[in-house]
């Protein structure tokens, strides 16, 4: 584990010292080519140094790299993992830190990502009302300017979903989500609604795991797995805490976060009924759904928008 930009610099350089290899080079004779020191083929290739986007052309065009979905992707990658940048979130360095600016780099460059929310509405979902009333509850004493540029972030990221190539979403979301009322009934019902809306995507997924479901797998805290094209080798797991991010890019992390998913995914309710009961709660509705998980009872589903309840206290900090 590691943070995030080392783990970009790590896996950029394992990429590209596999690429070295395909292309039959020594490290010795990639450098010569290149009038580098054999020292800094080294150095990129085990991410002890960041490597600049216009460095990593000449590597590709040296190792004969043709695949311009590739050449792209670790070229962004280049520019998010310390060889410069020039992504949007940049111009918030001074507000954000910078493993939220290298998860939004993350979510910028994924072609998909797989999400377990217990708490909150994830990030790219969220309404800018409910954005503020998480932050608020998470970074309590902000003024309000930092307020409203956190929030912008939080909207900007967004964009990924509403790109041609747009990210492929799949979330799987605790029912406690829908029933904590954050920033009140009014914030709640929108946020719904705009969950309804977002579903209905053809790029989004969207799942509920009913109180009914019991215990499961993914109670220990969310998740998220970003995965990229071209390669698999620069997948990623991100667990999410209070103050840090923690990134895991074992080949054994990612197929076991990708195993436990893949059982929420069985568990929970499917897509359809799954929207079925946020309408009901968002008093769009009165369908009750009829398909539960494997061993549970269906849960109620209230027939009007639900009472409001006292919210229970913060929710989970950024980068939801």
């Amino acid at each position: 584990m590691r943070n995030g930009p080392v783990v970009r610099r790590r896996k950029l350089g394992e990429e590209l010292r596999g690429l070295r290899h395909t292309s039959g080079l020594t490290s010795r004779e990639a450098a010569g080519m290149l009038g580098w020191h054999q020292s800094k083929v080294s150095r990129i290739e085990t991410g002890a140094s960041g490597v600049s986007p216009d460095d990593v052309t000449r590597l590709l065009d040296v190792y004969g790299v043709d695949d311009g979905q590739l050449r792209s992707l670790l070229q962004t990658l280049a520019g998010s993992a310390g060889g410069g940048g020039s992504g949007w979130w940049h111009a918030y360095r001074g507000l954000i830190p910078p493993q939220y600016r290298d998860f939004i780099s993350l979510e910028s460059q994924a072609e998909a990502a797989r999400t377990l929310e217990t708490s909150v509405v994830p990030g790219l979902l969220q309404t800018a009302d409910y954005a503020r009333a998480v932050t608020l509850s998470t970074l309590d004493g902000l003024p309000p300017s930092a307020l409203d540029s956190l929030v912008e972030v939080r909207l900007a990221r967004q964009s990924v979903l509403h790109t041609p190539g747009p990210l492929r979403l799949s979330v799987v979301l605790d029912e406690a989500v829908l029933r904590r009322q954050v920033g009140g009934a009014r914030v709640m019902r929108e946020q719904l609604r705009h969950l309804l809306r977002a579903a209905r995507l053809p790029h989004v997924t969207l799942q509920l795991l009913p109180f009914e479901a019991g215990g499961y797998v993914g109670l220990t805290g969310p998740f998220v797995i970003f995965s990229f094209p071209s390669t698999s080798d620069l997948d990623v797991v991100v667990l999410d805490h209070l103050t840090s991010s923690l990134y895991l890019e074992r080949r054994e992390d990612l197929e076991a976060y990708s195993s436990a998913f893949r059982t929420m995914q069985a568990h929970a309710l499917s897509p359809e009924r799954s929207l079925d009961l946020i309408a009901a709660l968002a008093g769009d509705g009165e369908t009750e759904p009829s398909d539960c998980p494997r061993g549970a009872r269906c849960p109620t589903v209230p027939h009007s928008s639900p009472r409001p309840r006292p919210s229970g206290g913060a929710a989970a900090a950024a980068p939801e």
